[in-house]
């Protein structure tokens, strides 16, 4: 990965989100969200659980479609190239039954990216060049984790979406996934990351997007939303208490 940022990395931006809406069986999963996610850096989604984070970060990247209500990227909706210019980390890694290198080199040329160096930098900036022969089905969780965030870098997305990437990871794993995230993020890539871990929101954030019961309860900086909270279920939140 380059060391020099990408102007064109922005080119997906703002994201704007329009009165989205998603229910299932009577039950409203995400209720009327609409906001504007822009600039670069790390925008971090937070709430309690059943909040609907994960499932508003699915409609976000096109994996879930809700019953109402429009994403926009950049003013356009989304479409196959958008698509092309995302990728996405979930909390538990799909790892192909093929070498650490070879599950890097399959996802790099079915996007377009041949070089075979870019993928050995590429494992080596996650520290995995050591591994690059390695069964990959025989690594570590924090390291398959650490491959499947090498996947999704690999391809230079202009906007990348994490979904609990470090949950229940080694000190390690967390330590190299935050600072390649603090890098691609420099470098020009927007990234949004679901987390329930607040000392991770409060390195990574540069703004947050709280929901509570499927709603977005507010959505501010990171310095203010930390320090003074609008949202009485944010307040409790941060306090660590149960938020019903």
């Amino acid at each position: 990965m380059s060391d020099k940022a990408t102007p064109a990395l922005n080119c997906l931006l703002p994201i704007t989100v329009d009165n989205l809406s998603l229910a299932l069986n009577d039950r409203v999963l995400i209720d009327r969200i609409t906001c504007q996610i822009k600039g670069n850096g790390i925008t971090v989604i937070m709430g309690p659980n059943g909040a609907g984070k994960s499932l508003f970060l699915r409609c976000l990247h096109g994996l879930v479609e809700p019953d109402s209500g429009q994403v926009h990227f950049a003013g356009k909706p989304p479409s196959p190239a958008i698509r092309q210019r995302q990728s996405m980390v979930f909390q538990a890694p799909t790892i192909l039954r093929r070498t650490v290198l070879a599950n890097l080199l399959f996802v790099a040329r079915q996007r377009g990216v041949s070089n075979s160096q870019t993928s050995i930098d590429c494992l080596a900036q996650l520290r995995l060049d050591h591994l690059a022969q390695h069964p990959a089905r025989l690594l570590s969780g924090g390291e398959k984790q650490r491959l499947a965030l090498a996947r999704a870098l690999i391809i230079k997305p202009a906007v990348l979406f994490l979904d609990e990437p470090t949950s229940n990871l080694d000190p390690t794993s967390v330590e190299t996934i935050e600072r390649n995230l603090q890098l691609v993020s420099q470098q020009g890539t927007k990234i949004i990351l679901v987390t329930h871990d607040l000392g991770q929101a409060k390195r990574l954030a540069g703004d947050v997007l709280f929901l509570h019961h499927g709603k977005l309860s507010e959505h501010s900086p990171a310095t203010s939303f930390f320090k003074n909270p609008e949202s009485k279920a944010a307040k409790d939140y941060l306090a660590g208490k149960l938020v019903l």
